[in-house]
């Protein structure tokens, strides 16, 4: 496990790896990571605004200089490891991704998300709160130029970069980015440290799979989508989360409750504590959608009021966005 410290900006993981951290990890703070090579290199992740991208180039600057940006691998589609891939793409950088997290790297999906910062109420209000320091305005959506499915080798001035695709679990199309020789493994959002992780996808069997995958391999240092540069204690303590939250949700589902009961009823205990634990809302709709293929797919708006409701977010209802 690495000594780096949580602040913000480059981190030397060493053996030639580096960080870009940005604290505190919450809605839209995500990693970066960059893996050199003799004479070239490649990025993991962009970050949620074109601002942000542009101080992380710039922060990054004298590593390129020895180590020429070559690739950029995006870890899934969400925006806030996505949304600075055009800075660059126009510096005639390859990016790889899986083809189904390119499926959902869409204008759309940059659009969708400047909008809900538009939208009037509390739901409206939650998420400016939260999106307030990004800029969704003029971002152009830039997908990956080569896509793979299952694992494929990328060869980085020399040393072996393994991309392993792991979802869907957070997101449709997660993938890790390990690099063996260095004991290393850039995670993104299958490994959420410090705040609550969020199954937008899911099962969460899968993620808990792919927790265990993590586990049984040879790494010794793990970057996070969000939070602190870590190791297998952070995971497992993860994959703790996940499997109590399926148990509990389960167990709900076969008692008959609908998902409103059950996300109400359901004491976190110490998960309580953790930040953004109103996220318990969009896991319990998830299991229950495993449970129940028919039970409709509420909107992301819909369920960030829920989230809001649960956190105390002011004036907003408990079941904000219900199934009706």
């Amino acid at each position: 496990m690495s000594s780096s410290t949580y602040d913000k900006g480059l981190h030397d993981l060493g053996n030639g790896c580096y960080a870009w951290m940005l604290p505190d990890g919450s809605w839209g703070w995500s990693n970066s990571g960059l893996i050199t090579g003799s004479g070239t290199s490649l990025m993991v992740d962009t970050l949620f605004d074109l601002a942000l991208t542009r101080e992380m180039l710039d922060g990054i600057a004298p590593v390129l200089g020895q180590h020429p940006l070559g690739t950029l691998v995006n870890t899934h589609s969400d925006g806030d490891h996505v949304f600075g891939n055009e800075l660059v793409a126009a510096r005639g950088v390859e990016i790889v991704a899986s083809a189904a997290a390119a499926e959902l790297m869409t204008q759309e999906a940059v659009e969708q998300l400047a909008g809900i910062k538009k939208v009037a109420g509390p739901t409206g209000d939650f998420a400016r709160h939260i999106f307030a320091p990004f800029d969704f305005e003029g971002i152009t959506a830039t997908g990956p130029d080569r896509t793979f499915e299952g694992e494929l080798g990328l060869d980085v001035g020399g040393r072996e970069v393994w991309l392993i695709q792991v979802g869907p679990a957070h997101t449709p199309g997660d993938a890790l980015v390990h690099v063996p020789d260095a004991k290393l493994l850039y995670a993104g959002d299958i490994l959420f440290v410090g705040g609550t992780p969020i199954a937008w996808a899911g099962p969460i069997d899968r993620w808990i799979n792919a927790l265990d995958r993590i586990l049984d391999m040879d790494v010794t240092t793990i970057v996070p989508g969000h939070g602190p540069v870590s190791g297998k204690a952070e995971v497992s303590a993860m994959r703790e989360y996940l499997v109590f939250v399926e148990a509990e949700a389960r167990k709900r589902f076969e008692d008959g409750l609908d998902v409103d009961a059950a996300i109400a009823s359901i004491d976190l205990g110490e998960y309580g504590e953790l930040p953004e634990h109103g996220r318990l809302a969009q896991n319990v709709i998830n299991v229950y959608q495993q449970l129940n293929p028919d039970m409709p797919r509420e909107e992301r708006l819909l369920v960030l009021g829920r989230i809001a409701a649960l956190e105390g977010f002011p004036e907003l209802d408990a079941t904000a966005g219900g199934n009706d």
